[in-house]
């Protein structure tokens, strides 16, 4: 789960990441052009910058379920879902679906009780 408190050096904007061409997803060798680099230092750079984009996007993703998933049990709802719903639509166990739904109440300020 991701930390609620970042440091600095997650808040640096990554490189950003682009979809590939279908054409270059259907080559399981592909990998953002990754392969085609012949210089170990360009190589290193870039699959660096990948790596933290995508550390990054992991992070934030993680953050919108939390948020997602304290909505689904906000209780003012109508329509609201217990933990073992929203455990078996996101596809988590119980504990961890009540994990996130504390976590997303914390970083929706704690206005769903």
């Amino acid at each position: 789960m991701a930390q609620p408190e970042r440091n600095e050096k997650q808040r640096l904007r990554p490189a950003p990441l682009l979809f590939e061409p279908s054409a270059a997803v259907a080559d399981p060798e592909h990998f953002f052009d990754l392969e085609s680099m012949e210089d170990p230092g360009e190589l290193l750079a870039r699959a660096t910058e990948l790596a933290l984009a995508f550390r990054v996007a992991a992070d934030r993703a993680v953050e919108f379920q939390a948020v997602a998933a304290a909505q689904l049990a906000d209780p003012r709802r109508f329509d609201r879902l217990t933990t073992a719903d929203i455990a078996q639509r996101a596809e988590w166990t119980e504990d961890y679906a009540k994990k996130m739904v504390e976590f997303g109440r914390s970083l929706l300020g704690g206005s769903a009780p």
